[in-house]
C-alpha cells in the first residue's frame, strides 16, 4: 500500500472517532501540564500591593544580579569547554580518542548539587587537600595559608561549568561529525589556513548546535538549587525556596517563580533567535571530514589535555564520594534509613516514569493519528514543563493540589464520616505529578522519534485487516518502537532520581529521597553521612551517559 493510499485510508470518516478520541486525550494531557502555570499566575495575582515593594527592595536586585552573573559565567565556561572538546575529538585522531569521546560525557552523571557537596568537603580549609598543600609549603595552620574559598560566585560558575559543558559538547560534536569535507576542501583550495577555515566555515555552521547546547546548560543552571545554596550564591531559584519555606510567603514565592519563568522563556526565545535563518545542507554524496592524525608525544598531550574536564568534573568527586562511603561503611555499615530512602526514591521514580511514558505515548500517538494544529499545540503545551525549573513546577503543583486535598477531605467527612487528610500532598502523588510535568517532554520526544521510523503504510495495512487504532498501537507500533520507549523510560527514571528542587518542596512529611537526604546532610555540614546516597545517585546517573555514548557511536 502506498503512502498516499494509507493516508486516504486513515482519513476515512469511520476512523475519525479514533482520531478525535486521541486528540481529546492529548488535549487533556496538555491541560494537566498547563494547570500548574495557571495556578502560579492566579496565586501571584493575589499578592498584596506592598509585597512587590519589599521584593524589589530586598530580594530581587541581589537574586536577579546573581542569577544573571551565574548564567553568563556558566555560558562562557560550558561554551568554551564544550566547543573546544568537540573540536578536539572530531578534528584530531590521537591515541585514546575513542575512550575520551564517551568519557567526556561522564560529568553528566554528577548532579550539580553533588559536585558542590563533594568539592566543599574536599577543599575545606582544614581538609586533607589543603592540609597536604600547607605541609608541602611549610605552613602550620589555615591562618598562614589557605586556598581561595570555593563558596563564591567564581567557585559556583567553575563547578557548574564543569558539570554542564557536556550539553554543549554533545550537540556541537554531532554537528561537526555531520559537516561535509567538501566545504573544508573548497575553502582550502582557495588558500585559507586550517585555523581560518575553522573560524569562517566550521564554527559558523555549528552556531545552531552551540546555541542549543548552551541554552540547555543554562536551563539546568537555572533549575539548580543545591549547588547555588551550598556555595553561597543567592539565585532566583534559591530565593523562591527561602521565600516560601523560611518566610512562609507563598504569594511572594509565586511572583519570583513567574519572574524565573519569564527568564526561561527569554532564554528559549534567545536560542531560537540565535538559530534564525540558519539552514545548512549537505548532500548525500558529500563525505565527512577526516580527522588529522596526531601520534607520539603530541597525541598523548592532546589526550591528557582533553581528560582534564573529566578528571575534575567526574573522577575527583566520584573517587572522593567512594572513599567517604567506604569509610562510613567501615564505621557504621549501611544505615537502615538509607535502605528506606532507596525504596522511596525508586518507588517514586518508577511511578513517575510509568505515568510519564503513558501520557507521552498519548501525546505522541495523537500527533501520528491526527496531524494538525490541535495535536501540534497539544504536544507543545504538554512538553513545556521541561523548560520550567523544578521549583516553579513544584509551587504550581502545590497551588493546584492543596485546594483539591482540602475539598476531598471535607467531602469525605461530610459524606462518609472519614477524614482523608492530605490525600495528594501526603501520599507522594503531588511529587509524582511534578515529575510528570517536568519530564513529559523526554518521554514524548523519545516515543515520537520511535514512531517516526515506522512507515505510515503499516497503519493502513493494519486497518485493512480490521484492526482498530488501539490494536494497531499495541500490535505494531509499540513492538517496533520498544527501543525508543526503553531509552525514554531510562532517561525519565534517572532524571526523577536526580531531581532535587521538586523533591525538596513536595515530598511528604518525614519522607526522604536520596536527593533530599543529601541536601539535608550537606546543609548541616555532615558530609560523610550523605556520601552513600550521593554515590548511588552518581551510579544511576551513569545509565543515560552509557545510552548517550551508544547513540553518539551510532551517528558516526
Amino acid at each position: 500500500m502506498s503512502l498516499t493510499t494509507a493516508r486516504q485510508f486513515i482519513a476515512r470518516p469511520s476512523l475519525r472517532r479514533f482520531r478525535g478520541g486521541w486528540s481529546v486525550a492529548a488535549g487533556l494531557v496538555a491541560a494537566m501540564v498547563l494547570l500548574p502555570v495557571l495556578g502560579l499566575a492566579s496565586q501571584a495575582a493575589l499578592g498584596s500591593a506592598g509585597l512587590w515593594t519589599h521584593l524589589l527592595a530586598n530580594v530581587l536586585p541581589v537574586a536577579l544580579l546573581d542569577t544573571l552573573i551565574l548564567l553568563g559565567g556558566v555560558a562562557l565556561v560550558a561554551g568554551l569547554f564544550g566547543v573546544a572538546l568537540a573540536v578536539l575529538v572530531t578534528a584530531f585522531d590521537f591515541p585514546g580518542r575513542g575512550a575520551l569521546e564517551w568519557a567526556l560525557l561522564l560529568p553528566l552523571a554528577v548532579p550539580t548539587y553533588i559536585i558542590a557537596y563533594a568539592y566543599l568537603d574536599l577543599l575545606h580549609p582544614v581538609g586533607a587537600f589543603q592540609g597536604a598543600i600547607r605541609a608541602l609549603l611549610g605552613y602550620a595552620s589555615p591562618r598562614q595559608f589557605r586556598l581561595p574559598d570555593i563558596r563564591s560566585m567564581p567557585g559556583c560558575i567553575a563547578l557548574l561549568g564543569l558539570v554542564l559543558y557536556p550539553y554543549v559538547y554533545l550537540t556541537t560534536r554531532i554537528l561537526f561529525l555531520g559537516q561535509s569535507a567538501n566545504l573544508v576542501d573548497a575553502a582550502r583550495t582557495l588558500g585559507t589556513s586550517r585555523w581560518t577555515v575553522f573560524w569562517r566555515v566550521s564554527l559558523p555552521m555549528a552556531r545552531p548546535a552551540i546555541a542549543v547546547g548552551v541554552s540547555l546548560a543554562l536551563m539546568e543552571a537555572l533549575n539548580d538549587i543545591g549547588a547555588s545554596e551550598f556555595l553561597g550564591v543567592r539565585t532566583l531559584t534559591v530565593s523562591i525556596y527561602t521565600t516560601w519555606v523560611t518566610r512562609s510567603d507563598l504569594p511572594g514565592a509565586t511572583q519570583i517563580a513567574l519572574l524565573l519563568l519569564f527568564l526561561v522563556i527569554a532564554l528559549v526565545s534567545l536560542e531560537r533567535w540565535a538559530r534564525r535563518r540558519q539552514r545548512f545542507a549537505a548532500g548525500r554524496s558529500n563525505r565527512p571530514a577526516s580527522a588529522r592524525r596526531v601520534g607520539g608525544a603530541a597525541g598523548i598531550g592532546l589526550l591528557l589535555l582533553g581528560s582534564v574536564p573529566v578528571l575534575f568534573g567526574f573522577v575527583v568527586p566520584a573517587l572522593h564520594l567512594a572513599s567517604e562511603a567506604w569509610k562510613r561503611f567501615q564505621f557504621a555499615g549501611i544505615s537502615p534509613r538509607l535502605a528506606g530512602e532507596a525504596v522511596t526514591t525508586l518507588a517514586l521514580a518508577a511511578s513517575a516514569t510509568a505515568l510519564t511514558l503513558l501520557l507521552g505515548l498519548v501525546v505522541a500517538y495523537a500527533g501520528r493519528l491526527a496531524p494538525g494544529r490541535i495535536s501540534a499545540w497539544s504536544y507543545r503545551l504538554a512538553t513545556m514543563g521541561y523548560a520550567a525549573p523544578g521549583t516553579v513546577v513544584a509551587i504550581g503543583v502545590l497551588i493546584v493540589l492543596a485546594p483539591l486535598d482540602s475539598w476531598v477531605d471535607q467531602t469525605a467527612r461530610q459524606g462518609f464520616g472519614v477524614a482523608t487528610g492530605l490525600l495528594f500532598m501526603g501520599s507522594g502523588a503531588a511529587l509524582v505529578y511534578a515529575y510528570v510535568v517536568r519530564f513529559l517532554a523526554i518521554a514524548a520526544g523519545s516515543i515520537e522519534a520511535g514512531l517516526a521510523r515506522i512507515p505510515l503504510s503499516l497503519d493502513g495495512a493494519a486497518r485493512t485487516l480490521g484492526r482498530t487504532a488501539g490494536q494497531t498501537l499495541f500490535g505494531i507500533h509499540l513492538p517496533l518502537s520498544k527501543a525508543a520507549l526503553a531509552a525514554g523510560a531510562l532517561l525519565v527514571f534517572v532524571d526523577c532520581v536526580k531531581e532535587l528542587p521538586a523533591s525538596l518542596l513536595l515530598r511528604p512529611l518525614n519522607v526522604e529521597t536520596f536527593a533530599t537526604h543529601l541536601y539535608g546532610e550537606a546543609a548541616r555540614g555532615t558530609y560523610e553521612e550523605a556520601s552513600m546516597a550521593a554515590l548511588a545517585i552518581v551510579a544511576f546517573g551513569m545509565l543515560p551517559v552509557i545510552v548517550l555514548a551508544r547513540v553518539g557511536r551510532g551517528r558516526r
